[in-house]
C-alpha cells in the first residue's frame, strides 16, 4: 500500500512540475477537463519545488522497507 500512494505522489507532483514549466495539466489532459492553465510566476515556481521534490521521490520506490519496519 505504501508503494501505491508513494506512485501517486510522485505522480501528482510530476503533473505539478508540468504545470509549473509549460502551464499544462497532464491528469486533466488524459482524463478530460482544461489542460491549460494560466497561472502566477510564485504558484508556478512552488509547482516546480514540488515537482523537483516528487523527482527525488523516485528513489525511494525502489528502496528496501526492511530499515522501516524495525
Amino acid at each position: 500500500m505504501g508503494k501505491v500512494a508513494l506512485t501517486l505522489v510522485i505522480v501528482g507532483a510530476l503533473n505539478w512540475l508540468l504545470v509549473g514549466l509549460f502551464e499544462w495539466d497532464l491528469v486533466s489532459a488524459l482524463l478530460g477537463g482544461d489542460s491549460h492553465r494560466e497561472s502566477s510566476w510564485f504558484s508556478r515556481i512552488v509547482y516546480i519545488l514540488v515537482g523537483l521534490s516528487g523527482l527525488y521521490c523516485i528513489r525511494f520506490l525502489f528502496t528496501d522497507d526492511a530499515r522501516a519496519k524495525t
